[in-house]
């Protein structure tokens, strides 16, 4: 694939989903279909079929009951621009969380423990009394920073490791906290290969499809990120928002992200705040180490950048890409939904110059959006 077709693959529309839902196939509606309210059963079914029917129907009875909290309804019916791409509904679900954890009513909080499930009262309820602090979670875009992804970027860091032995430089952009620029300090389990740190409290162990990965060593340089909002984990608000985020019937996240939390307050990586585009433009102009292959990664993060800035930051990296040698090669790791937005995939661009100046891409994998499952392609 030459460097203008993955320009366009990458950049796909400026309309993505905000969540994944392989296997079942559920495109998004045309944007002049779309609202507030109608996202929030969408977001429902998507839940659903990623393996959630709590919050599947957390959202279906915040739809019904919606208008128990109308400065909420006013916001939602009337979101400003495309409310999918905003991941609109996951904020909502992200705040009656919030609520929940924070043990403010008693019968929200037995909902969220299991011991009743009369979701139309609990969520009417809540959102009545708690839309102030909805409203405030409404504001945030969500910033999940889901651990279990990094089992991608490892799988594919092992697939450059055994074409070329080197130590990595890893780049990330949208990077939130950094949670999964320090991979190689959580226990990787890909299909019966392991990688990382082995007795690490923090296991990512995905159901694994297809051929296994293939052992290689990774030998991590150095890290740096960037966000347009770093979180920092010293800040008890911010520790709240991703656990808030991590869907509360899926406790086996909640605790891996406790643990990643842990190791990352101890030695966090360096994140800068700053735009993606400017940002990535500056790094890859720094001179690069002889024998180290420099990395460029993101996962989930494309469709919330504004198109011009998601173009310049793309074309900056097969720019410099073009400029790769073999002592000093490129690559471009990836984990985002494709052009039609059907699945979430995990792709790897290699530039060493020994090649055509486009380098090589190829599809590695297709993954579970929160990395519960990889079908290897590789």
């Amino acid at each position: 694939m030459n460097s203008s077709a993955i320009l366009r693959t990458e950049l796909g529309d400026a309309d993505h989903v905000a969540q994944s839902v392989p296997p079942a196939r559920i495109s998004a509606p045309p944007a002049e279909t779309r609202d507030g309210r109608a996202e929030l059963l969408r977001q429902s079914g998507i839940a659903r079929a990623l393996g959630s029917a709590f919050v599947s129907d957390v959202l279906a009875a915040a739809w019904r009951q919606l208008d128990r909290a109308p400065r909420l309804a006013a916001l939602i019916g009337n979101w400003p621009g495309d409310p999918a791409a905003a991941a609109m509904a996951m904020r909502l679900n992200a705040g009656l969380h919030a609520l929940a954890r924070r043990q403010v009513s008693a019968d929200l909080d037995a909902l969220y423990a299991g011991r009743h499930d009369d979701f139309d009262h609990a969520i009417g309820a809540a959102l009545e009394a708690g839309e102030d602090t909805i409203l405030e979670w409404m504001d945030h875009p969500t910033q999940t920073n889901e651990v279990g992804r990094s089992a991608s970027f490892m799988a594919a860091l092992m697939t450059l490791a055994h074409d070329a032995a080197m130590p990595f430089e890893l780049l990330e952009f949208g990077a939130s906290a950094g949670l999964n620029l320090m991979l190689d300090r959580y226990a990787h389990d890909l299909g019966g290969v392991s990688a990382g740190k082995l007795d690490s409290p923090v296991q990512v162990t995905p159901e694994w499809r297809g051929a296994p990965v293939v052992q290689a060593p990774v030998v991590i340089d150095r890290v740096r990120g960037v966000d347009l909002r770093p979180l920092r984990l010293e800040d008890p608000f911010t520790r709240e928002r991703l656990l808030s985020y991590i869907w509360a019937d899926h406790p086996q996240r909640a605790e891996r992200l406790c643990h990643a939390i842990a190791i990352n307050r101890a030695c966090p990586p360096p994140i800068d705040r700053d735009s993606a585009a400017p940002w990535l433009a500056r790094q890859l102009a720094e001179p690069q180490r002889e024998g180290v292959c420099r990395v460029v990664m993101h996962s989930m993060v494309l469709q919330y950048l504004p198109e011009a800035e998601r173009r310049a930051a793309l074309t900056t990296i097969m720019a410099a890409g073009a400029r790769a040698t073999p002592e000093r090669p490129l690559a471009w790791i990836s984990l985002e939904w494709n052009s039609d937005r059907t699945e979430v995939q995990l792709r790897l661009t290699h530039w060493t110059g020994s090649q055509e100046a486009s380098g090589t891409s190829r599809v590695l994998a297709i993954c579970h959006a929160y990395g519960s499952w990889i079908d290897w392609r590789g």
